[in-house]
């Protein structure tokens, strides 16, 4: 983990991939000098990256060898600190802590005479924190593993988690995906029962199911704790516990195990972007000053979300965060990350009311926050290092070049970004435009404008799409026919039938043409009716949009199976040929008029006939590739929902014959609303 030469190593491959760049050059060295600073201070002071990111094991509170406790607090801002608990009747001032340079506080309890501990576990406990204007705060503590609440009670408690016998993985971890397909799951909402589901029914039942679909990673959601459900699990109060609503820390580690047991790499969508404004169970306050862990004044609020806002120079800032990272790797086993909020953290402004047009000047310069890019360069660094294989996804709506470039290129170190104008297009044009007036330049050009060797996570929706407020894909292709028509015995209504043709088709382009990696968020890939809505005063706290009814895709008789049939065949597919980790589709043609798209990828050819009426026969497609085609995926076949208009024992022979820039070509009938993939045969598998 040594710091590289102060001159960013590899800065000139940067720019010659980008040569845009070069004016920003010297802002991109100043950036690396920071980040090697960052690097060495830390080596200096505190004997490396390796032992600072370790914070979990001497702050908070621990048991020792020999049945003592040992406890350790930051709070700069507090008089005094102390310990309470059930061990010790709730006297908030018999255990006080020792005030240590730095802000840092030091508590010894020793054992029991038979040598037991005093505090046993699962017992609570609470931070007392005396400030200096004379109050007495009850805190949790920022680094508590274990946080409950119980029954009507609105504040969490700290739970002392040291169980007996900690569960022990199993499996290993998978090796990294050479493609990345997401599933974006979220625990509590995984059941279709009007409840909180929990960790073991996540990992018992829709662990199989993803599986079967063909992805083979999960991002969870939600898992770093929330007093608020609602939130979505973006408003942390505790972030090193996991969420107890759906269980114990143990179960999040089976359901982890099990994953990797089926070859399945998790990551954690982890907030580092902010904090919930709980003092009595949160960050917030935690000394009893508006400082400590965020900036102090208005720069440490986010007033669009109602939220703190970290002091990324800050060192013990630093640690708490570097540790955080450091405690789901190795605690949980999890494979990497998804950053929430990267463009809140990027700048001073957060993003809000920003357009970003593309002007490198909006990338660099004041109103970058570069405190907390450096400590985005140090998290990826840590993830990299400690677990090579690890991967890092950052939510980044900006478009901030070279932010998933390696550190040693002066780039932020991601692994992906999401490719946020995805989704944005398809609700667009189905918002605004008729099927008739799709442009299909626009389509392709918002697949593949991304940044040459930067790699993008496509999807076509996530959980924002789904959110209260807003419709999925397919409530806004089929809407109120969803809840009357779905089934195999109505009438196929030209409603219906549009909507699953054209679900299909917007999943496999956005697939096949906008990334190097794809997600899709639980439920959609067969059409889940309706929209997400946690339980909330305004809904009468209500469950009934906050589940997913995943049964609706294993009746035969419902529509929905042949959502999600075609869904888990493209997956499979994608899996046996890797276009995902193949160069960017080589496109050939994007008609107008007819409405159809073609392109390359991974030695097969993809063709989508968007025109809502239009069919064609012999429709001539150009090819690199000389030989013999078959069907491979047809959106068409009876399993999914189409009309069956196509025989796949066509075999398709390429002549030499140039046609949009390609020196074969081959003739095709192209039925309407339909998406192919045709496969060289003479091609090796």
């Amino acid at each position: 983990m040594a710091a590289a030469p102060e001159d960013v190593p590899e800065l000139a491959r940067l720019l010659e991939i980008d040569p845009y760049l070069k004016p920003f050059a010297p802002d991109l060295q100043r950036r690396y000098r920071q980040f090697n600073k960052t690097l060495n201070d830390i080596g200096e002071n505190e004997g490396g990256i390796d032992k600072f990111s370790k914070g979990y094991e001497s702050f908070g509170v621990h048991r020792c060898a020999d049945g003592g406790l040992y406890c350790k607090e930051w709070a700069p801002g507090a008089e005094g600190v102390f310990l309470t608990g059930d061990f010790n009747g709730w006297n908030p001032f018999s255990y006080p802590y020792k005030k240590r340079d730095f802000g840092k506080w030091e508590l010894y309890i020793p054992p029991k005479q038979n040598k037991s501990t005093v505090v046993p576990h699962g017992s609570k406990l609470k931070v007392v924190i005396t400030s200096k204007s004379g109050e007495i705060l009850y805190r949790i503590s920022p680094w508590a593993k274990y946080v409950t609440r119980e029954g009507c009670n609105v504040n969490y408690d700290w739970i002392h988690w040291d169980p007996e016998h900690p569960y022990k993985f199993k499996h290993s971890r998978p090796k990294k995906p050479r493609s990345l397909r997401i599933y974006e799951s979220h625990v509590g909402i995984s059941s279709h029962e009007g409840k909180v589901a929990s960790y073991k029914h996540f990992t018992c039942n829709v662990l199989p199911r993803i599986k079967d679909l063909g992805y083979n990673c999960i991002q969870l959601m939600a898992i770093m704790e929330h007093a608020y459900y609602a939130s979505f699990g973006y408003q942390i109060t505790s972030f090193f516990a996991a969420s107890s609503r759906y269980g114990t820390p143990e179960e999040l580690k089976e359901l982890v195990d099990t994953a990797h047991s089926m070859g399945i790499t998790v990551l954690l969508d982890v907030v580092h972007s902010h904090a919930s404004k709980n003092s009595e169970d949160g960050l917030n306050m935690f000394d009893g000053t508006d400082s400590c862990y965020f900036h102090s004044g208005p720069r440490g609020n986010h007033d669009l979300w109602g939220s703190r806002l970290f002091a990324y120079s800050s060192w013990e800032v630093l640690r708490f965060l570097l540790s955080n990272i450091r405690w789901w790797l190795e605690e949980y086993a999890f494979d990497g990350f998804r950053f929430d909020g990267v463009t809140s953290m990027l700048y001073h402004h957060h993003g809000v009311g920003q357009v970003f047009s593309g002007d490198y000047h909006a990338y660099f310069g004041l109103q970058v926050d570069e405190d907390a890019l450096i400590y985005l360069m140090l998290a990826n660094h840590l993830a990299h290092t400690l677990y090579p294989d690890s991967i890092t996804i950052a939510e980044d709506v900006s478009g901030m070049p070279a932010l998933c470039s390696p550190v040693s290129q002066g780039g932020g170190g991601f692994d992906y970004r999401l490719a946020m104008a995805v989704p944005d297009k398809w609700i667009q044009l189905l918002k605004e435009f008729k099927d008739e007036d799709w442009n299909m330049g626009n389509i392709v050009y918002t697949l593949t404008n991304r940044r040459h060797l930067e790699k993008y996570i496509a999807y076509a929706e996530s959980h924002d799409q789904a959110l209260v407020g807003d419709k999925t894909l397919a409530f806004w292709l089929m809407d109120a026919e969803m809840y009357t028509n779905m089934s195999v015995l109505a009438p196929f209504t030209p409603v219906i039938d549009r909507g699953i043709q054209l679900h299909k088709m917007i999943r496999l382009i956005t697939h096949a043409l906008g990334g190097e990696g794809y997600l899709n968020f639980m439920g959609n890939e067969f059409g889940h009716p309706e929209w997400l809505d946690f339980p909330r005063k305004g809904n009468n706290e209500s469950y009934h949009y906050a589940r997913r009814q995943f049964h609706l895709a294993d009746d035969d008789l419902l529509r929905y199976k042949f959502l999600n049939n075609f869904d888990r065949d493209m997956n499979k597919l994608e899996e046996r040929r890797g276009w995902l980790s193949a160069p960017q589709g080589l496109v050939s043609e994007k008609h107008e008029s007819n409405k159809i798209i073609a392109f390359e990828r991974a030695d097969l050819l993809f063709i989508f006939n968007f025109h809502p009426s239009k069919s064609y026969t012999d429709y001539r497609v150009g090819t690199t590739l000389p030989g013999k085609f078959k069907i491979v995926l047809d959106s068409d076949a009876a399993e999914y929902g189409g009309h069956q208009r196509l025989d796949h024992n066509t075999e398709f022979f390429s002549e030499t014959f140039e046609h949009n820039g390609r020196p074969y070509s081959l003739l095709v009938y192209i039925p309407n609303r339909v998406a192919l993939i045709l496969q060289n045969v003479d091609l090796p598998n």
